[in-house]
Formats: structure tokens, C-alpha cells, sequence
């Protein structure tokens, strides 16, 4: 074990902190145009547009253009002509490939009967459609759409996709509950067992089910895509969660299916508060003498 540096610590309670005062506004086109300079080269750091979108969030009319950043549709080096190049290429490569898929959409019907239905399970047992429903509604071309949801993935490391990151994230969460409440990691190991490995909707959609509103799940999102304030910020996400279950479950002596059950009722959720109290376990987290492995998946 190893514990965390001093400037870790800074970081996390820095993160945590806008949970004490009253939130600043959320940037807006004005303040984001004036991260410009004259050619449309960012002026402010990286680091610091991240913290900012953490800490205050993104106004609906500048959230399109800040993920092409967040996700690396864009580079953070680009000028504004660069970017109009980027975005020309990025519309002539998808129509290249919508163009190859129905080339070979027919040899790929020929020889695997059932490829149509095959094809549309995949999507829609993973809940890919749902998620993607909501850079629809973000952006207004479908090579954004496209380009945007495979950088979305790429850099939240898979997270959402069940054979990469749904059971690294659900392992990494029972570590953490056994490294932070023993009490209630006995309890899920024993009468509630399986609770937590049922959990994986939360994961493979991102907890999108969990929130009041569009913009809310848009507001976590764009916290995963700035990397602030640790790495897989989504396991911190559904440990606060769990958290809000865990009295209930303790005092009732919940079975895995009734904590399942208190899981999903846990809907309608402001996003704000949530990314607040995920800080919160993050600041926790690194005050202690912290395991190897969740070092390593967190930072």
C-alpha cells in the first residue's frame, strides 16, 4: 500500500469543495468564446476548462462544441480553420464508411442468416440506442453523432461496453466498498449477495435511468469526459449511490434482490448533488492508505 501525495489531496478537496458553496453558474457562450484568441487557438488550459466544467458545468448552447474538445473530436491545440478541416474530414470519412457498409451488408446477410436480428440484439441488449439518443439530440449531422459517441467511449476507456468495462467497474466497486464500509461489504457478501454484480445497467448505460432530466445525465458525462478528478470517476458515481440505499438496506436486512429493487427506485436524481457526493468519496479516499489496485484504476 501507498498512500496518496500531498498534491493529490489538494486536487480532491478542491473537487469536493463547490459542494460547500453555492455553485457558479455554468460557463456560457460568452465566457467560452473568450477562452479563444484571435486565430481560435485556446488561450486557457486544458486543466483549467476541465476544473471549470467539473466545478460549475457546461451552458446547453456551448456543450457541442466544448465535447468535440472533451471527447478529441477536436484537438486542444487547434485554430478555428484547423477545426473547419477536422470537421470536413470527419463528414467525408463516415460517408465513406456508411458507403462500405451497404456494400457489404448483403454478403454479410448471405452468409449469416440471422445477421439483421444479431445485429440489432447487440445494440439493443447493451442499451447503445438509448445512449446514443442523447448525442442526437446534442448535435445536428449524423457523422457527429457517430464520431462524437466513438470518442465518448474511447475516452471514458469502455467503460459502458459489457465485455471491456462494465465488470472491471463492478470489481473495482466491491473493492471499494470492502476498502471503505466493511460494515455493509459484509452484509452484500453475505444475505446480499449478488446485489452489486446486478448492477451493471448503471454502468452499460451510463446511469442515464437515474437522472431528472437530459441535461442532467449530460452534466455527468461531460464530468467523465474531463478526467477531473480521478480516472473512472463512474465507479465513485455508483458507490454514492449505493450510499444513498445503505441505511435501508442495513436497517431491513435487504436480501440482493430487494437491494436490486432499492437500486432502480433511485431515479429522478439532480446530477449536481451526485458528482458532489462522488467528490466527496474521491477526498475520502485519498486521506487513506489506499491498495495498490485502486491506485491504480483511480489515478
Amino acid at each position: 500500500m501507498t498512500t496518496l501525495s500531498p498534491e493529490n489531496s489538494i486536487s480532491a478537496r478542491r473537487s469536493a469543495s463547490f459542494i460547500l458553496v453555492k455553485r457558479k453558474p455554468p460557463i456560457d457562450k460568452t465566457e467560452w468564446d473568450g477562452f479563444f484568441d484571435e486565430n481560435g487557438h485556446l488561450a486557457k488550459s486544458r486543466d483549467f476548462i476541465c476544473v471549470n466544467i467539473l466545478e460549475r458545468g457546461l451552458h446547453p448552447l456551448v456543450r457541442t462544441e466544448a465535447w468535440k474538445f472533451l471527447t478529441g473530436y477536436y484537438s486542444w491545440q487547434s485554430s478555428q480553420d484547423e477545426r473547419l478541416t477536422v470537421d470536413s474530414t470527419r463528414r467525408k470519412n463516415y460517408e465513406a464508411l456508411c458507403q462500405m457498409y451497404e456494400k457489404i451488408q448483403p454478403l454479410l446477410e448471405n452468409l449469416h442468416r440471422n445477421f439483421i436480428e444479431t445485429r440489432n440484439n447487440i445494440e439493443y441488449q447493451q442499451g447503445f440506442h438509448e445512449m446514443v439518443m442523447l448525442f442526437q439530440l446534442m448535435v445536428e449531422h449524423d457523422h457527429e453523432t457517430f464520431w462524437l459517441f466513438q470518442f465518448f467511449l474511447q475516452k471514458t476507456e469502455h467503460s459502458c461496453v459489457i465485455n471491456i468495462g462494465v465488470g472491471k467497474n463492478l470489481d473495482m466497486l466491491n473493492n471499494l466498498i470492502n476498502f471503505l464500509d466493511p460494515m455493509f461489504a459484509e452484509h452484500l457478501k453475505g444475505k446480499g449477495t449478488g446485489a452489486v454484480q446486478s448492477l451493471f445497467p448503471w454502468f452499460c448505460l451510463c446511469f442515464q435511468r437515474a437522472f431528472k432530466s437530459f441535461d442532467d445525465v449530460w452534466r455527468l458525462w461531460e464530468v467523465l469526459l474531463t478526467g477531473k478528478p480521478c480516472r473512472n470517476f463512474q465507479v465513485l458515481v455508483a458507490y454514492s449511490l449505493l450510499q444513498m440505499v445503505r441505511g435501508q438496506v442495513l436497517q431491513e436486512s435487504m436480501t440482493g434482490d430487494a437491494i436490486l429493487l432499492a437500486c432502480n427506485n433511485l431515479i429522478d436524481l439532480d446530477a449536481d448533488e451526485l458528482i458532489s457526493a462522488a467528490c466527496l468519496v474521491y477526498a475520502e479516499l485519498i486521506q487513506k492508505d489506499v491498495p495498490q489496485p485502486l491506485q491504480d484504476f483511480f489515478l
